[in-house]
């Protein structure tokens, strides 16, 4: 299984992004699928978490400024990130837990992207 995050970029305070993950190889089904964030000198942080039921939770920093959504027929995780902050700069990985044909359920890392707030 591979995890393909696309959608990091430069932009200003303020701005928005879109990031996107997509899930692809042997699936069978994805329970939850997150994004997460390191910035320089810091430790992973999970940013906002979404289940197979279609509930969401976030970081407290990033409440009502952004939202992850999924499309399960895609097997793709969504960010939209609006009202950026500088303090957003920071590499996002994607992150899901995939089960297989045979019922194990293996955690599973994208690439990263880069995030970059700056003016």
């Amino acid at each position: 299984v591979q995890l393909q995050a696309s959608g990091g970029g430069l932009v200003q305070p303020g701005g928005s992004l879109r990031l996107s993950c997509a899930a692809s190889g042997r699936i069978f089904s994805i329970n939850a699928m997150n994004w997460y964030r390191q910035a320089p000198g810091k430790q992973r942080e999970l940013v906002a978490y979404s289940n197979s039921g279609g509930s969401t939770t976030y970081a407290d920093s990033v409440k009502g400024r952004f939202a992850i959504s999924r499309d399960n027929a895609k097997n793709t995780v969504y960010l939209q990130m609006n009202s950026l902050k500088p303090e957003d700069t920071a590499v996002y990985y994607c992150n899901a837990y995939v089960r297989s044909g045979s019922g194990v359920l293996t955690n599973y890392w994208g690439q990263g992207t880069q995030v970059t707030v700056s003016s």
